[in-house]
């Protein structure tokens, strides 16, 4: 059995696509389970939950909000399936997602599997900007798709029982973003390996302002910096960010996918994001500073 998981936080009218998304997937209804959790969210889901009761499996589960790390931990501690198959509530999988699931997995039963996200809304320039700062990210850490080492979350896929031996997702992140790099870099750690899956495809339907774009890029940055101390101190380094020629490739990476208006656009999105992730990472050394001084001055 797969086990699908989908955190949720006040976004029922996503939720309620992604579910009928779900209940359109061509598997076998006895094979997988869907799982949503409530974050502890204001809105009522439900109602949207029982639309598609009678077409799958589906269990609602409910916490106290603490971000989309701890859900997803949430729904694994209750699953069922050998696979832990992640999305996001603003997500619409492929009707074949889980069958390119279940044939990677028979090829390959102890890798994590990432597939490939693809932006639902092309006329929003901020979504299409994160779009493409992730197939960035993806063409950069995953040039051996055999030996992949970053996926987020969204189109995840893990054996249950590695991702309980490891510990699941680091709860101590109460926003989105660095909880899913600092997972796949613990699952690395302890032996385990990934591939890419571009065949397995979802659908990402994440509407952006100028204003939710800049907060995603800050709280990036904030995780960012959070993974980057995790990962100094276990491996016993100062911390360490990617060579210049990242961030050059990067600002230049638009022009390369694109032309003409749109391309000077999300290249001037692009510069936005980095900024933004600069302050989030930034500020969160500033706090974290603050914080030691607070437990050093109350020992």
């Amino acid at each position: 059995m797969i086990s699908l998981i989908i955190p949720s936080y006040n976004r029922p009218r996503q939720l309620a696509k992604c579910l009928e998304s779900v209940a359109r997937l061509e598997y076998p209804r006895e094979q997988f389970e869907a799982i949503v959790v409530d974050d502890g969210g204001e809105a009522v889901l439900d109602a949207v939950v029982s639309s598609v009761s009678s077409r799958l499996d589906i269990t609602l589960l409910r916490q106290a909000h603490a971000g989309p790390a701890a859900a997803r931990n949430t729904g694994a501690a209750k699953a069922r399936g050998q696979l832990l198959a992640f999305l996001d509530d603003d997500c619409l999988p492929a009707t074949d997602w889980l069958q390119s699931l279940e044939k990677r997995l028979a090829a390959m039963p102890t890798h994590g599997i990432g597939g490939r996200t693809l932006n639902a809304l092309p006329d929003n320039p901020y979504s299409s900007t994160c779009q493409m700062l992730v197939d960035y990210l993806y063409q950069y850490y995953n040039a051996d798709q055999n030996r992949a080492t970053f996926f987020a979350s969204n189109n995840l896929a893990l054996p249950s029982e590695g991702f309980h031996a490891i510990g699941g997702f680091d709860a101590n992140y109460s926003h989105a973003g660095g909880e899913d790099r600092e997972l796949c870099d613990r699952w690395w750690r302890h032996g385990y390996r990934m591939i890419y899956a571009p065949e397995a495809l979802v659908y990402h339907a994440h509407a952006l302002t100028l204003r939710t774009f800049w907060t995603q890029q800050f709280n990036y940055g904030r995780g960012a910096f959070r993974f980057r101390c995790a990962h100094s101190q276990v491996n016993d380094k100062r911390i360490e960010l990617e060579p210049i020629r990242f961030y050059l490739n990067l600002l230049g990476f638009p022009s390369s996918q694109t032309r003409g208006r749109q391309a000077i656009l999300l290249s001037a999105l692009t510069l936005a994001s980095q900024l933004a992730n600069g302050a989030g990472f930034f500020w969160e050394s500033i706090s974290r500073g603050r914080r030691l001084q607070r437990q050093a001055f109350a020992i």
